[in-house]
């Protein structure tokens, strides 16, 4: 996913709760399909930053010697500037980009 083209907001913002109930008609089941999507999308971006830092790293045992790489430097800076996963699922769950299913349990009485 290219998190650059993201529209989600960098900080917290409030959010009416009737709103993100119109797909789930339930706040939890929201909350719960949110909460993974952002799991999953923080398992992504540490995954791509290892890649792109691993590009970078010296395999030295010599601890007196730290390089300063300012385009590791830069990458770092990306990252960090980047909305939380959270934000993203959020988002991405408001403009109904995720796909889910409820799995409906027929009660018995």
């Amino acid at each position: 996913m290219d998190y650059k083209k993201t529209t989600a907001p960098v900080s917290t913002i409030t959010h009416n709760l009737h709103q993100l109930e119109n797909g789930t008609d339930n706040i939890y089941q929201t909350v719960m399909i949110v909460a993974k999507r952002a799991n999953q999308i923080a398992v992504e971006m540490k995954e791509e930053l290892n890649k792109k830092l691993d590009e970078f790293a010296s395999y030295t045992d010599n601890l007196e010697e730290i390089f300063e790489n300012r385009e590791q430097i830069e990458i770092s800076k990306f990252y960090e500037r980047l909305p939380k996963p959270s934000l993203i699922a959020l988002q991405e769950f408001m403009d109904e980009n995720i796909y889910f299913r409820l799995n409906n349990v027929a009660e018995e009485n």
